[in-house]
């Protein structure tokens, strides 16, 4: 029997929009999956080849990066973070759309103009690419790491402005901050560990299934029908 492919898949947001693509590319996870108040945090599928884990968006690099699963869906924000060289982005989901932007209170903003800044002290889940940002633009960025509640900074002085990923803008509102620069839009992307793209045959074709899934005007099958099976190199029918 072949070794079981293992696919990261984050927690939240991007989950949702996800799993109608995972049901076109064939995986389908067992319905303790679905289960809110399990803690469980790997799981089956209909295809006995392939398994789910389900862990934190930044940390499915992470997984996937140092082999402990083959593939994932991360965001694009967290590829730029991490810039594991051990991974490959073949695919392009075209889900969880969004972007990264720097942000600050609303009465700053009103007189600020960004194109006059020398100095920015930043709160942020994404040090590195807020610096690389600002070094791009020839300003110095004081980075201050957090992992959440990031628009709490500003209004408690821990920072003048953050980077943070914006969506509707609805939490930047609701706290007094508005969105004053872009730093890059952002989306899903399937991710392939490259040694294991090399190595284990029947990566490819679970990378070509999600690809085709994108481009799927509708569910693979018809009516409640599963999936069948992916024609997985090695593995059996």
């Amino acid at each position: 029997m072949s070794e079981v492919i293992v696919i990261a898949v984050p927690k939240g947001r991007i989950l949702k929009e996800a799993l109608p693509l995972l049901a076109r590319a064939g995986v389908v996870p067992e319905a303790a999956f679905g289960d809110e108040d399990s803690r469980a945090l790997r799981f089956a599928t209909q295809d006995a080849r392939i398994e789910l884990i389900r862990v934190r968006a930044f940390d499915v690099a992470t997984f996937v990066a140092h082999g402990a699963a083959q593939l994932g869906i991360v965001g694009s924000d967290v590829l730029a973070e991490f810039a594991y060289p051990e991974l490959y982005a073949p695919v392009d989901l075209d889900i969880g759309h969004c972007r990264l932007s720097v942000a600050e209170p609303a009465a700053l903003a009103a007189t600020d103009d960004p194109r006059g800044w020398s100095h920015v002290r930043v709160a942020t889940k994404y040090p590195h690419v807020t610096a690389e940002h600002f070094a791009r633009r020839g300003v110095q960025a004081e980075c201050i790491k957090l992992n959440g509640a990031m628009e709490l900074a500003p209004t408690l002085g821990l920072a003048t402005r953050i980077v943070d990923l914006v969506s509707s803008g609805r939490t930047l509102k609701e706290n007094g901050l508005v969105e004053v620069e872009e730093i890059m839009p952002v989306s899903a992307r399937l991710v392939v560990n490259r040694a294991a793209m090399k190595t284990r045959a029947h990566v490819f074709p679970l990378v070509e299934a999600f690809r085709a899934a994108v481009l799927s005007p509708s569910p693979a099958g018809e009516g409640d029908a599963a999936p069948s099976p992916l024609p997985l190199a090695g593995g059996g029918a």
